[in-house]
């Protein structure tokens, strides 16, 4: 890296508990999520600052002392107000934004603004903003890269860049981004704000053309000009990723699930509960097998490694609630004494998630939007049972796995859905094997030093 480096996410790489055995009073543990696991093998142990927002009671604590080392990284924490973060948090980025760019909401009844929704909640994404911009300016060391991550911190950028002219700016939006339609069903002064912050980066990235599309798109049709863009799909550390499937703790959890499985298929998902990830109509599908072909019934399984997300927002919670109740019926239907039809695991077991992926027969990835979905390529990877991919072309993914060997399912569509499953537990063991080849070689073929590269680059033109 020629210039010095920031990474500017809402999630950290490093979180707090309060101890109060520690001399300190806090005790620090490595983050979660797809974007520290990616990028933090790249930046620890280097002059690298990541300026993120304060989530536990820990981090308020420490982050009155400003930007400190913990666990090899060197970190900035941003205390909100618990109101604001819910406003900033809840309010508009998982309920507004996220519906947006994945294209979630009921038309016919939502989205519906109230008259201070700008006033409030969106002022309250604009103040947070801010405190990162803020952060930045005071941090940043001379002529640094900045990179901000996420959907999270469109605003940033334009409050940096008249403080701060010597920082070069780059965005990277880890959703889908809305095509036009679905970006002016944000109110007005929202949506023009938006593409404004968008367009004060030097560069903004994306994990598909698709996203990019809707990006300019939205641009032309608002009649305000676009950043540059670039597109760069982030791919799983080959070796970090393997090294942890074998692990002790993997590999126990990988023989209690051969032990479950038994002589039957393995179908397996692994998500977050997650409006988007299409989680119900997977199930459906399921059963739309086990009604039609009811030879399968007692040698197929399918297991659903799925875990709470956002459960502060009531669409979340309904939904979550739905995928149990789905579940509960199709066992009731048709499992026997010896045999449950769907295995459902909520309970956020990495090393049961990763023992899952690598003994699976069939892997479900069925989104309706997903900006990429790494778990596909991180299946691929992991696997050694010549296991198959059922993919929906809504993932970003499927760009780079789609022509590789992946099973192509309509995410609207059950009786697709089930017949690619069909396939794919039914194929030659031939065909399996070059599926899996070439889906595995496609999953490798991009790692996250390629993808913090083209930011890096996408900083300097």
């Amino acid at each position: 890296m020629a210039r010095p480096l920031v990474v500017v996410s809402n999630r950290g790489p490093v979180g707090f508990a309060l101890d109060p055995d520690s001399p300190s009073g806090v005790t620090s543990r490595r983050g979660a999520g797809g974007l520290v696991s990616g990028l933090g093998p790249l930046v620890r142990d280097r002059d690298v600052l990541w300026i993120a927002a304060a989530m536990t009671e820990g981090d308020r604590l420490v982050s009155a002392d400003g930007p400190l080392q913990a666990e090899g990284f060197h970190v900035a924490l941003i205390d909100i107000a618990p109101e604001m973060w819910s406003q900033y948090y809840d309010t508009v980025c998982n309920e507004a934004l996220w519906f947006a760019h994945h294209g979630l909401w009921d038309r016919t009844y939502e989205p519906s603004w109230p008259s201070q929704w700008v006033q409030g909640p969106w002022n309250a994404y604009r103040r947070v903003n801010q405190m990162f911009a803020e952060s930045v300016i005071a941090n940043a060391a001379p002529n640094s890269v900045v990179l901000i991550q996420d959907y999270h911190l469109y605003l940033v950028a334009q409050y940096v860049r008249d403080e701060r002219p010597d920082l070069r700016l780059v965005h990277f939006s880890h959703t889908p981004f809305a095509t036009p339609d679905w970006l002016s069903m944000l109110p007005h002064e929202v949506e023009t704000e938006l593409l404004l912050g968008l367009g004060a980066h030097h560069g903004c990235g994306f994990h598909s053309k698709r996203w990019v599309d809707g990006y300019t798109d939205s641009c032309e049709a608002a009649g305000i000009d676009a950043a540059a863009t670039f597109v760069a799909p982030l791919g799983p550390d080959p070796d970090d990723l393997i090294g942890s499937a074998r692990s002790q703790a993997a590999e126990d959890e990988f023989e209690d699930l051969d032990e479950i499985a038994g002589d039957t298929q393995l179908i397996v998902r692994v998500d977050r509960v997650e409006l988007s990830k299409n989680i119900i109509r997977g199930f459906e599908a399921f059963e739309l097998l086990l009604q039609t072909q009811p030879e399968r019934r007692g040698k197929v399984t399918f297991g659903a490694f799925v875990y709470p997300s956002r459960l502060a927002v009531a669409a979340y919670d309904r939904y979550s609630r739905a995928i149990a109740d789905s579940v509960e019926r199709i066992n009731a239907t048709y499992g026997t004494p010896t045999w449950t039809p769907i295995g459902y695991d909520s309970t956020d077991n990495y090393p049961r998630s990763l023992a899952a992926l690598r003994r699976a027969d069939v892997v479900l990835v069925n989104p309706i939007k997903d900006g990429l979905n790494l778990v596909a390529k991180e299946a691929m990877i992991v696997n050694d049972r010549h296991g198959q991919l059922v993919l929906s072309p809504g993932a970003g993914a499927w760009d780079e796995l789609g022509s590789a060997g992946a099973w192509r399912c309509d995410p609207f569509d059950i009786a697709s859905t089930a017949d690619a499953i069909a396939g794919a537990l039914d194929a030659s063991p031939q065909d399996k094997s070059q599926r899996s080849d070439s889906l595995k070689t496609a999953a490798q073929a991009r790692t996250p030093s390629h993808w913090l590269a083209d930011q890096l680059a996408a900083a300097e033109q």
